[in-house]
């Protein structure tokens, strides 16, 4: 396998881990985050982020077994899953809640400019 092929081969794995776990997670935020709340969606995504990521990491030799893959992708999807049904999605929906539009908008042009 040359370097564009082995390219092309972890891009075409990282796209559907991203389909099968952060567009859901964000879909699971829409559907629960007036029911469950801010702060318990936030607190539960951290909480599930830091056992799938101590699962992984603590018996790391067990995971690099040809026979334990699919249990290593599983558990990082659902790390994944977890980012987005927590804090990623919420860090973007309570700003959005708390400040009015024209402020927004202009902070945003702002960080844009400052980063570009």
């Amino acid at each position: 396998m040359n370097a564009i092929e082995e390219l092309y081969t972890i891009a075409r794995a990282q796209t559907l881990i991203a389909l099968c776990s952060l567009v859901p997670g964000y879909w699971f935020t829409v559907a629960f985050i007036d029911h469950i709340g801010r702060f318990p969606i936030q607190l539960m995504g951290f909480f599930f982020m830091t056992v799938f990521m101590f699962a992984l990491a603590i018996p790391y030799h067990h995971w690099t077994l040809k026979p334990n893959r699919i249990g290593f992708v599983v558990l990082y999807s659902l790390t994944f899953f977890f980012s987005n049904f927590g804090p990623n999605a919420t860090t973007f929906v309570v700003p959005v809640e708390i400040f009015p539009a024209r402020l927004r908008s202009t902070c945003h042009g702002i960080s844009a400019a400052a980063c570009g």
